[in-house]
């Protein structure tokens, strides 16, 4: 949904834009290309090949122009510290009372990048033989394996649950600790042999799994994902930073892939806070820090749903400061 993200943000020329999803630099580059001199746009990934794969494309000339007219600068972090790193970039928080404090607009595309899907060692996919990591940032920090490996089956169900939302996710950890009981698993394709129960097959890398079986896969893989990478909790750190970020009418523009994250979104726009907790004033208005066309949902139309059938879970809310 490039055209209605773009559309939502509202560029202004010489704004200060927030990128803090860069991926594959689509959204990007659409916003880049609309600056004019003063403006600027701040891309963060804390994937460092989000970058390297951006300068090896055939519009690393693109960057490299931005780069130079001081119209973008890629940002290698996690986007829980986009208050930090807009500080130390020259651009605090926004103080009514500090000139040039604040930023336009802040646009998060909370899916996950076709590389890190496409590519076998970074294991983000059942579909292909890998080791088992699924780190966004492979710097450090525990792999999708550590978990699986040392998470007792209690806080394994837990995870399987909460962010799968495996109703069987007590028997599927039990699985898991059975079969680790006799071998380390460190590969996808231990881990899709235990959750099929052995019936898949390989292809020159790639595994062929039952299609009914493909919806729980995704799901034990998407839990793991969230794990490994902290995801809810630097979401959560995000919005609350990002809200400060804004000057008003700056914009908050965020696509989200499941329920968990679709939910916290919704509720944080509606009520400015992370629990959902509706305050009104003395005429029973909602107190909000957003106004606007806030928390209005849109979704990919069905021609874009057919030419990227990832589009079809993708939920885009546009949030207006107040």
């Amino acid at each position: 949904m490039l055209e209605e993200t773009i559309e939502g943000l509202n560029i202004l020329p010489q704004g200060i834009y927030v990128d803090v999803t860069f991926g594959g630099g689509g959204h990007s580059r659409a916003i880049t290309s609309r600056l004019e001199d003063g403006g600027k746009l701040f891309s963060m990934d804390q994937d460092l090949d989000a970058y390297k794969n951006a300068k090896s494309l055939q519009n690393a000339a693109f960057w490299e122009e931005a780069e130079k007219a001081d119209k973008w600068q890629f940002v290698h972090g996690n986007f829980r510290y986009i208050k930090n790193f807009l500080d130390y970039y020259g651009h605090p928080a926004y103080d009514p009372d500090e000139e040039g404090s604040g930023i336009d607009g802040i646009l998060a595309d909370l899916g996950v990048s076709f590389h890190h899907f496409d590519e076998a060692e970074r294991g983000f996919s059942f579909r292909f033989a890998g080791p088992l990591d699924m780190r966004m940032n492979q710097g450090g920090g525990k792999t999708a394996a550590d978990i699986v490996n040392t998470y007792d089956e209690e806080a394994l169900a837990r995870v399987l649950y909460i962010y799968g939302e495996m109703k069987n996710s007590r028997q599927i950890a039990r699985q898991i600790v059975r079969r680790r009981n006799s071998e380390a698993i460190a590969r996808t394709e231990q881990l899709v042999d235990i959750l099929t129960g052995g019936h898949w097959q390989m292809h020159d890398g790639e595994i062929e799994v039952d299609p009914h079986a493909k919806k729980d896969l995704a799901r034990i893989f998407q839990a793991l994902r969230i794990e490994v990478n902290d995801e809810m909790k630097a979401l959560e750190e995000m919005l609350l930073a990002g809200k400060d970020m804004l000057r008003p009418g700056g914009r908050f523009v965020i696509l989200t892939y499941h329920s968990l994250e679709d939910r916290m979104v919704k509720n944080f726009f509606k009520t400015g806070n992370l629990e959902g907790n509706v305050e009104k004033d003395f005429y029973g208005n909602v107190i909000s820090p957003f106004g606007g066309k806030t928390g209005k949902v849109i979704t990919a139309s069905d021609e874009e749903v057919e030419r990227n059938p990832r589009s079809r879970s993708a939920k885009l809310r546009i949030a207006i400061k107040n």
